[in-house]
């Protein structure tokens, strides 16, 4: 079947002349170009906010035991830069006793932590010289007056 139209024949040639549907592609929009992004000033790529590395960043690890010697699980550490009041980083043993936990280079670092009924112990870190870790132990003692 075709679809409607006019036939025309002239001589021993057709011709075949179809009606346009109601709409055609010249009606249609043109497609968008694609648009180059805008060119940014050097002030406005310095305003986003550059991605963060942990390339250069210092590691923490630690383990933590409780008086007989056992890994103490659950024990709250706190660390920020010895020259600040608010601590920034904040973390707990896992079942092991460990923790691990990245702060960036070039500071000194005091690290608390703090169990209930054990006294709060610190210790001071230097993550300025070349050295990329820290590898600390802590033995928790039982505070004083508190009873177990």
């Amino acid at each position: 079947m075709m679809s409607p139209g006019w036939f025309i024949a002239v001589g021993t040639t057709a011709l075949l002349i179809c009606l346009a549907p109601a709409f055609s592609r010249a009606q249609e929009p043109a497609p968008a170009a694609p648009q180059a992004p805008p060119a940014q000033t050097p002030a406005a790529e310095k305003s986003q906010k550059q991605k963060y590395s942990h390339a250069n960043d210092f590691l923490i690890v630690g383990t933590i035991f409780d008086p007989k010697g056992y890994a103490f699980a659950g024990v709250e550490l706190r660390i920020r830069r010895s020259n600040e009041n608010k601590y920034r980083w904040d973390s707990y043993t896992n079942s092991r006793g460990e923790f691990a936990v990245r702060v960036p280079q070039g500071s000194d670092y005091e690290v608390v932590i703090h169990a209930k009924g054990f006294a709060d112990q610190t210790r001071a870190l230097d993550a300025k010289t070349g050295v990329s870790e820290a590898r600390i132990v802590f033995h928790m003692e039982s505070a004083e007056g508190v009873k177990r």
